[in-house]
């Protein structure tokens, strides 16, 4: 897939970043998880009970959403379907996010992407 402009790609990512924030706090609110969602521009906070934090964000440089949570950091880029992989495992977004999501809550959470 060729690159998106940078403007192309900061649009994508906005949605996605709006995306993820509503599909946590749904989520959050079925598992009766206490999550305090924070968005300032392109990043997205969440905190936990516990103080700890996922940090999501947009870098428009490399094309990428950036996640950093207690299991580490990890980068995501969108493929040509769509979805937004690891560039490393090539998990796809939603399907870490819920595992991190669920280490750092103490609740078993899932995020769909649909």
């Amino acid at each position: 897939m060729p690159p998106l402009s940078e403007s192309e790609f900061l649009a994508l990512a906005e949605a996605e970043l709006t995306r993820i924030e509503s599909i946590v706090e749904t989520a959050a609110e079925e598992a009766d998880a206490d999550i305090e969602i924070n968005r300032t521009g392109n990043v997205l906070t969440l905190e936990f009970d516990d103080g700890s934090k996922i940090i999501i964000n947009s870098q428009a440089p490399m094309q990428e959403l950036w996640v950093a949570a207690r299991a580490g950091g990890f980068h995501f880029r969108r493929g040509d379907d769509g979805r937004w992989v690891d560039t490393r495992s090539k998990e796809e977004l939603y399907v870490a996010l819920s595992r991190y999501v669920s280490q750092q809550s103490d609740v078993d959470v899932t995020l769909a992407a649909g």
